[in-house]
């Protein structure tokens, strides 16, 4: 392990907005605020507000500040990007964001039945191979059920016309309500504008490249049973920036430039 990376572990190790649990320690005496984030860390009744797979903390950062009469938690397994955000949370002094570092599977452990009111999805991998990975799939949805309040609202937003494909089908097999569906977020005149002013640093490449940004909002009721679509979707003709070189460059208003790969889109 590098030392920025040793540097930055140690530093979150004392951070009061950072949780960090072992599974070892999850499966042997549980998560002290399951159930109770709001009354022991929060200390209000607002609710609960999840971002998923959320790097750098830009959006669980933006969202907390937009909206101080919510709760917001950034999750991410990797805790040397989230060191940045979880920096802003102590420095800015907020008392609406919190961090955890742990998998996404692993959210019953953390949160109780009816403990979250909505979740965040921001340009997660498309798993276009891999569909038991795609965090819109009906693996994560049933995990979902599982800490969400019945008709609490997930929010996906992707550089991916494969997931956002593949995501508008699942909601109409599924008989979802979509609150929101777009497949150019900042040129749809009727998209709520609060949530245009948060970009992510790999969101704001894709954007001065000329790709456009897909964002859908549904609410998940927790008795519908749950249904894969059979339909083959194309694949996305280019990759997104932690997998790799765009493979279309034409896709772009600058061709010249290509995004190298990294380990993640935030």
């Amino acid at each position: 392990m590098g030392k920025n990376k040793l540097k930055k572990f140690n530093d979150m190790a004392t951070m009061d907005c950072v949780f960090q649990y072992p599974f070892g320690v999850l499966k042997e005496s549980g998560f002290p605020m399951k159930g109770s984030w709001r009354r022991d860390y929060f200390h209000n009744d607002n609710p609960i507000v999840l971002e998923l797979g959320c790097g750098k903390g830009e959006y669980t950062v933006g969202l907390a500040e937009r909206y101080p009469d919510r709760n917001f938690i950034g999750i991410d397994i990797k805790g040397a990007r989230m060191w940045t955000g979880a920096c802003q949370v102590r420095e800015r002094g907020m008392k609406n964001a919190a961090f955890l570092r742990t998998n996404i599977e692993l959210l019953p452990y953390f949160f109780a039945p009816d403990e979250v009111d909505e979740i965040w999805i921001t340009f997660p991998d498309p798993q276009m191979k891999k569909v038991n990975k795609r965090l819109t799939g009906t693996r994560f949805l049933g995990l979902y059920r599982q800490v969400m309040k019945d008709g609490g609202v997930i929010n996906l937003k992707s550089d991916s016309p494969f997931l956002y494909t593949y995501t508008r089908l699942m909601t109409q097999l599924n008989g979802f309500e979509v609150i929101t569906d777009t497949a150019d977020l900042y040129n749809d005149a009727t998209v709520d504008g609060d949530i245009l002013g948060i970009r992510t640093f790999y969101e704001q490449q894709w954007l001065d490249r000329g790709l456009t940004i897909k964002y859908i909002a549904w609410k998940l009721d927790r008795e519908t049973p749950l249904q894969e679509p059979d339909v083959e979707i194309e694949h996305d003709t280019y990759r997104s920036f932690s997998r790799g070189e765009l493979q279309c460059p034409e896709l772009c208003n600058n061709p010249e430039v290509r995004p190298k790969g990294s380990q993640s889109e935030k």
